[in-house]
This record gives structure tokens, C-alpha cells and sequence, in this order.
């Protein structure tokens, strides 16, 4: 059964564009547990949200998980994980954080709740209510 996801990352260190322009890339540098441990269930093939943190929060593309959790080559110390995707397309819109927020069909979605988490579970509900946001202005 195909899982979907949200993953999080500045777009000044990390973005969509880079991500595009070398057409894969390897998810690591997550320190924190339950982020690792939603890395972890991660399975090829599985759709993940590409989210801008920072100034203009939001998300901004779509990825596939194509190898699942390894160790993470970029951890000095401790049992960390990484995961590479690749790029599915960009949505037909970025969708801000605060249209998420204010949208009832989405009020217990992890990121409405916990804001903070790099990498975090999103339901099929969700997944497919924010793929119709994208279509609307």
C-alpha cells in the first residue's frame, strides 16, 4: 500500500530547484527521532510533498521515494537514517502554509499540528485534498 509523506527543508539550503536540477537526491541530515523513524518507514515508491520552510512556508512539489532508509553517511555519531528521492513535478501552485491551516478538511493533518517536523506521515485524504488546492486560486 503506497504511504505518503511531507518533508521539510529551507529552501535556501535545500530547495525544490536543487533538487530538480540534479533530478535525485539523497534525504539525510534529520536529527531528530521521530522524524528518523518516519524515514524509516519510508518505502520505494512512496509519494512525498516537497515543503518550504522559512520565510514563505509551504509546499512547493511532489517526489517519489526511490531507495529506502540506509544509514546516513552525513552522521558523526548515532544510528541516523537517510532515504533518496526524486522529483515527480512541481505543483501547479505553491499552497502556503496558512491555506493549509485554514482549511477544515485538513485540521489534523502533522503539519497543522506540529509544525516543526522535518518528516512527517500525511494521510491519503489529505494527500488528495491538497492535490485539488493545487488547482484552485
Amino acid at each position: 500500500m503506497k504511504q505518503y509523506w511531507l518533508i521539510k527543508t529551507e529552501p535556501s539550503t535545500y530547495g525544490w530547484d536543487d533538487l530538480v536540477k540534479k533530478g535525485s537526491g539523497m534525504w539525510d541530515g534529520v536529527r531528530n527521532y521521530q522524524a528518523r523513524n518516519n524515514l524509516r518507514q519510508m518505502k520505494q515508491g512512496d509519494l512525498a510533498l516537497f515543503y518550504h520552510s522559512g520565510k514563505n512556508p509551504g509546499i512547493t512539489g511532489l517526489t517519489e521515494i526511490t531507495r529506502e532508509a540506509y544509514p546516513d553517511p552525513t552522521a558523526v555519531e548515532g544510528e541516523w537514517s537517510a532515504v533518496d528521492l526524486k522529483p515527480v513535478r512541481p505543483l501547479k501552485r505553491f499552497i502556503p502554509l496558512e491555506e493549509i491551516k485554514q482549511k477544515r478538511e485538513l485540521k489534523n493533518m502533522v503539519l497543522v499540528k506540529n509544525t516543526r517536523l522535518s518528516v512527517q506521515p500525511v494521510t491519503a485524504g489529505e494527500y488528495d485534498f491538497l492535490l485539488k488546492m493545487e488547482l484552485t486560486t
